[in-house]
């Protein structure tokens, strides 16, 4: 009964704010345009269509206006009034109360706002789906942000993916490409990424491993936790002073290398994902601002930690081998990659979907982002998937959201950013140190502890599986137990001769020296 109540409650809301009518007008068929003038008559619907769209995705809640702040990014899929008005959600979401938001402090800190805080801003400066952000100032004089979890979010978001459950249960079964496209695991992974949303604690432990990853590349600042004030519905954290990276011309009149900055975020994303396998995935404008002070002068400043994407050593080495194929056109090993992860069908030929990947991707190299439609090139691609009966990786869902991301981010920044050329010089450096010396020289180190427990144990363990083979008759056990002793020796010589190698692999200076080249 209270997933029918949503959808009715969903349908009501589409009905109040017209954005049938906007899904109607957006048809090429004259009887669908025609269709659309029907079933508006008696509504009023005077405001902009963007404006509509914004009040709709509000009122339905955190998960349709996640899906709102996505679409903001791509201003090559929508009309320039819908995406400037989605633009809104990604930090202008109507606030809660201040007289929730102190009493929700209080309590999380068991103690009265003044005994906490010097001076608390009672009117949030940024509001979002799932919190908003209070500027304060602590007893010792530190400025700090407080973020404060919005109240009745849980049950809220339950009865969303509860329904959405539902709904990728009939799309799996009605729809030809329902179990291709894994729509019930992806809605798993959307509801596992939410609920880490919601505990404000992961949030700050994610911003922490965060800050310890970007230390050292000069690129990005990450706000410091305040431990002593962070829990699961409230967290306190450095106050970070940036200009929103949306306001392009008033970074151009501070000074920012606007062209600069644009290479720099597909530094920073390829940096995160294939070099430490952890990524902020929530890159939309409303969480990036960049630095104006002088000592970090046109720096990124990331912020909102809730949502973070995570890849094995085997997804990262997965994707680094694709995105090299494709920078270097090499359309069958891209093929090839397809088949030995079972992401198609071990029987699918390979110089199909080699041909199909070319038709794919071939128009879009050496183009500036201004001139790609990565709409048109994800539908191209759906529909060669379908074709190939590619599988859906869920684990990959928010990798490709993040992508998406940060494609509209550089479209904004800089029309004339090359993706491609800008990111193979990096992941082929990187697989050159995977594959490396420096490679090697990490392996060895992390292996070390390992070699140097088995190595001893290695003649007992040995001994310990021969005394257990079963009774064999006199001469031939006699025979066995020589034989036994003699290779229990040369064990030993190997693996103090093997455990001297290593030793002196790991501390050789040319080795070190060829490690840091």
């Amino acid at each position: 009964m209270r997933r029918l109540l949503r959808l009715l409650f969903i349908a009501l809301t589409v009905l109040r704010y017209g954005v049938d009518e906007m899904a109607l007008n957006s048809m090429r068929q004259p009887w669908i345009r025609l269709l659309s003038r029907v079933v508006t008559v008696g509504r009023r619907l005077d405001a902009p269509r963007g404006v509509r769209l914004r009040l709709a995705l509000e009122r339905l809640g955190p998960i349709f206006v996640k899906f709102g702040q996505v679409l903001s990014t791509r201003r090559d899929l929508l009309p320039p009034d819908v995406a400037d008005e989605l633009a809104s959600l990604q930090d202008r979401v109507p606030p809660f109360p201040a007289g929730l938001a102190v009493p929700m402090v209080e309590r999380a800190f068991g103690r009265p706002l003044d005994a906490v805080f010097d001076s608390f801003e009672r009117t949030p400066v940024a509001s979002a789906s799932i919190a908003q952000v209070h500027f304060a100032v602590l007893k010792d004089g530190r400025e700090v942000a407080v973020k404060v979890l919005r109240p009745g979010m849980l049950r809220v978001i339950d009865e969303d993916l509860d329904l959405l459950r539902s709904l990728a249960g009939w799309v799996e079964r009605l729809w030809a490409d329902g179990k291709r496209l894994k729509p019930r695991e992806v809605v798993a992974e959307f509801d596992k990424y939410l609920h880490d949303e919601l505990d404000l604690v992961r949030e700050a432990a994610n911003a922490a491993q965060l800050r310890r990853n970007m230390d050292g590349l000069n690129l990005v600042l990450v706000p410091e936790m305040i431990w002593d004030l962070c829990t699961e519905q409230v967290i306190v954290m450095e106050r970070m002073k940036g200009v929103p990276i949306s306001q392009v011309q008033r970074l151009r009149e501070a000074g920012v290398d606007i062209k600069k900055l644009a290479r720099d975020g597909v530094t920073i994303f390829f940096t995160q994902v294939f070099r430490d396998g952890f990524f902020h995935a929530d890159m939309h404008p409303g969480n990036i601002q960049v630095s104006l002070d002088p000592a970090s002068f046109g720096r990124y400043i990331a912020l909102d930690f809730g949502i973070i994407g995570t890849l094995t050593e085997y997804d990262k080495d997965y994707l680094a081998q694709n995105f090299i194929a494709f920078f270097r056109r090499n359309y069958k090993r891209v093929a090839e990659l397809h088949i030995e992860s079972g992401w198609v069908p071990p029987g699918t030929r390979v110089d199909e979907l080699e041909a199909a990947i070319r038709a794919c991707c071939e128009p879009h190299f050496d183009r500036p982002l201004k001139d790609i439609s990565l709409g048109q090139v994800l539908l191209r691609l759906f529909q060669t998937s379908r074709r190939f009966n590619v599988e859906i990786q869920p684990q990959l869902v928010l990798l490709q959201k993040t992508l998406l991301n940060i494609e509209g981010l550089g479209r904004q920044l800089d029309p004339d950013l090359d993706l491609w050329s800008t990111a193979q010089p990096f992941l082929e450096r990187w697989m050159n140190d995977q594959i490396g010396w420096r490679g090697l020289w990490e392996r060895l180190k992390n292996e070390a502890p390992r070699y140097a427990k088995l190595l001893p144990e290695l003649p007992r363990l040995v001994h310990q599986s021969l005394s257990a083979q079963p009774s064999l008759e006199r001469r031939e056990l006699e025979l066995l137990i020589a034989e036994q002793r003699r290779t229990n020796r040369l064990l030993l010589v190997i693996a103090i001769g093997g455990g001297a190698f290593l030793l002196g692999l790991v501390t050789s200076p040319w080795l070190q020296f060829l490690a840091l080249r």
